[in-house]
């Protein structure tokens, strides 16, 4: 048999155990050319706002090649210590270490670049589909194009020759490093050989159950008024980092073996097979790969987290706009907004104005803002600016000359600030003071945020008392703006060409004049990229992290091959076996992405409301979606270990 024909042979035998490699292979090199495609794209640098769509596409690309090379340096160890009897075989015959490299080398050549090639056009052919996401999702009127980009292949080709390059590398540092005896060793070693759990995995179990417990409770303390000061902060995010993270490796290294051990305890020790086919094999073996486990639902939590924030953001745009720009227009200039009026009814459209005076007054509001004392602040460090309006501006509410209310609630304030429902305030002019009791808050946006003063809420008081403290007014601590004109189209239909005519005066020019259009329009754009680069990593991530499990189950089953024999000798079904396999495969796939989900909840659940005004609808699509996704993965693994059993007889 000639070198070619072995090629050849070892390509066809093993290609069904790649086809998941393989697929993750084009996939991801289907989805950087896209990516690469998209930063060379001439219409990408018409996406305005913040940041340039070109560079988040680049950041985006970057961090999706690490992944990929993490994902196919991991997997190409995996696959040549399965081939190890194999390459032994091959010395065993009489071939040099350098013809075994060698034989290797253009077995991954032929595989590595025929899905290089498939991904790269694949990602050709998708690139006009992935630009018309990106374009829905930033709501920008441009239209895609199928555009090739010589700039692209030339990227894609170098980077994933790179990465060749380094899996070649470490290809030969294997096979020069190992001895025939050696490579048969490893073929037929085994994980978890011990069955036996220890004082020592309690313990360490109880305590991966309690660090991660204690991290969960301190997340939901975190933004709850208990740490005020920056250096606290600092300080317990660090404890709640490390404390899930150890806890995750401990959990694995001992919590499942605790946990399953009680069960079987509880059992008496007589396991049906499913129990045997699970329970007993997932102690051992989880335990033997708890770092591993440990990355993966890190990162997972990860990109569950980050998934969750960024489309948060992107889904509350419209209800932070409510809050930022309250009308369809906002004029802090009574001179720009009579120019701005004068040209809608020139063009005959109605609108409904709205104008309010901003008044600053010094507030101590420390009686009803809790934490304040923990931040060691003297008398007159408790007084701070506030605007307060008369009641008669704001609809709905009624109120004794000695009442107030609190509009203009800001939720991330609150989690510092956790305002009491009563209690006394005092408002100062520049000379007098009025002691006032609060009565609570009005879920009510009045002026735009910005308008407020570091996101204060607006105090509302009766008529009188504004006008004593409009009186007694004190210049130096009034704002930039002393009025706030709200223009609403009265006709939805025709918003849009009012919009124009903001945009024709010049009137947007102006510092603090805003369209809410506009507005909406420019933070789709910058949360927009960051939602596409997010999801698209997250997707990169989860199909690598699925197929290293897959791998991981495939080893397995394969080491396993004779157990399932034996117990098929016993008189037991296939269906019987794939039964506890099932299990199996649920608690493999099933136990890190539940800690990983978990982790991601409280994380996001602790400071989701400095990204947005929803949390449950947008945090469950995004679970829903990972799981349903990474379930995928579970599947495959319970249908290649039916092949196994098939062929355990």
């Amino acid at each position: 048999m000639s070198i070619n024909q072995l090629i050849l042979r070892n390509l066809r035998k093993n290609i069904r155990n790649y086809y998941l490699y393989v697929f993750a292979l084009i996939f991801s090199v289907a989805l950087y050319f896209a990516f690469v495609t998209l930063q060379y794209d001439p219409s990408m640098d018409e996406v305005e706002g913040g940041i340039k769509g070109a560079a988040a596409i680049r950041v985006g690309s970057i961090l999706l090649i690490t992944i990929v090379t993490v994902f196919l340096i991991y997997a190409n160890n995996l696959f040549i210590k399965r081939r190890s009897k194999e390459i032994g075989l091959l010395q065993l015959v009489g071939l040099t270490k350098g013809k075994i490299f060698q034989i290797l080398s253009i077995e991954n050549m032929l595989l590595y670049f025929g899905s290089l090639l498939i991904g790269i056009f694949l990602g050709f052919s998708s690139s006009k589909l992935v630009m018309m996401i990106l374009i829905k999702i930033l709501d920008v009127e441009e239209t895609a194009v199928l555009r090739f980009s010589s700039e692209a292949l030339l990227q894609t080709i170098v980077v994933f020759a790179g990465i060749y390059a380094v899996i070649l590398v470490m290809n030969a540092i294997f096979i020069k490093r190992q001895r025939i005896l050696s490579l048969f060793n490893r073929a037929s070693s085994r994980e978890g050989k011990r069955r036996r759990v220890s004082i020592v995995e309690m313990i360490v179990g109880i305590i991966g159950l309690a660090l991660i417990s204690l991290g969960y409770y301190l997340s939901t303390k975190l933004f709850g008024g208990d740490f005020m000061m920056m250096e606290q902060l600092f300080i317990v995010m660090v404890i709640i980092l490390a404390s899930v993270i150890i806890g995750t490796y401990l959990f694995y290294k001992g919590s499942i073996s605790f946990i399953f051990n009680l069960i079987r305890k509880k059992n008496e020790g007589y396991l049906t097979v499913n129990k045997v086919l699970s329970l007993s094999s997932i102690m051992f073996r989880m335990k033997s790969n708890s770092f591993l486990l440990t990355v993966i639902t890190t990162v997972s939590a990860l990109a569950i987290g980050l998934l969750s924030l960024t489309y948060i953001s992107y889904y509350s745009i419209e209800k932070n706009a409510d809050s930022n720009i309250i009308q369809d227009f906002s004029i802090p200039n009574l001179a720009h907004a009579a120019q701005f009026t004068k040209a809608l009814e020139e063009e005959q459209i109605e609108y409904t104005r709205t104008e309010i005076n901003l008044l600053n007054v010094n507030a101590d509001i420390s009686e009803i803002a809790g934490g304040l004392e923990e931040l060691n602040l003297k008398d007159e460090d408790l007084l701070a600016p506030m605007v307060v309006i008369p009641e008669n501006w704001v609809e709905e509410i009624v109120l004794a000359e000695n009442e107030s209310v609190f509009v203009n609630n800001n939720n991330a304030l609150q989690a510092f600030l956790s305002f009491k429902e009563t209690g006394k305030i005092t408002l100062a002019g520049k000379n007098n003071t009025v002691e006032l009791n609060f009565i609570g808050f009005k879920d009510k946006n009045v002026v735009p945020m910005r308008l407020t003063n570091g996101g204060l809420p607006i105090a509302v008081v009766d008529d009188a008392v504004y006008q004593q403290l409009a009186e007694d007014i004190d210049p130096s601590i009034q704002g930039e703006f002393s009025v706030h004109v709200g223009i609403n189209i009265n006709d939805d239909r025709e918003v849009k060409k009012a919009d124009s005519i903001f945009q024709e005066q010049g009137i947007s020019e102006w510092a603090g004049h805003e369209s809410r259009i506009e507005y909406v329009k420019l933070q789709k754009q910058i949360l927009g990229i960051g939602l596409f680069v997010v999801g698209f990593l997250g997707i990169a991530f989860l199909i690598t992290s699925g197929c290293i499990l897959y791998f991981k189950q495939m080893d397995e089953s394969e080491e396993e091959k004779g157990s399932y024999t034996i117990l098929r000798k016993l008189g037991f079904t296939k269906e019987d076996l794939l039964n506890g396999i099932k299990v199996k495969q649920t608690f493999n796939f099933g136990i890190p992405l539940l800690i990983g989900l978990c982790h991601s909840y409280f994380a996001v659940k602790s400071g989701w409301f400095f990204f947005g005004t929803e949390l449950w609808t947008p945090m469950i699509i995004v679970m829903v979606l990972y799981t349903l996704l990474y379930s995928i993965f579970g599947m495959l693994s319970v249908s290649y270990s039916k092949r196994v059993i098939s062929e355990s007889l």
